[in-house]
């Protein structure tokens, strides 16, 4: 199992959501910004607190959790 030392939860950032090590960065975010064709190095220049293994981790982190859960609407429109 990875180990997500990069990834945190705390109740008074960002409501709780997994974030980026206390940085108001949620893993969500990041995952729609690569989702949405952002590259890692675009990510980094427009974040440059962020560094690569942040980006690495949230992904994971993101991969891992899909393979736990999913909510995918399977019925077809009429």
């Amino acid at each position: 199992m990875t180990r997500f030392d990069r990834i945190t939860a705390d109740p008074a950032i960002l409501g709780g959501k997994p974030h980026i090590r206390g940085l108001r960065i949620s893993v969500s975010m990041i995952a729609e910004m690569v989702a949405g064709g952002k590259t890692i190095d675009t990510i980094l220049d427009e974040y440059p607190y962020l560094d690569r293994d942040d980006i690495h981790q949230a992904l994971s982190y993101t991969a891992a959790l899909a393979d736990k859960e999913y909510y995918l609407d399977t019925q077809r429109p009429a």
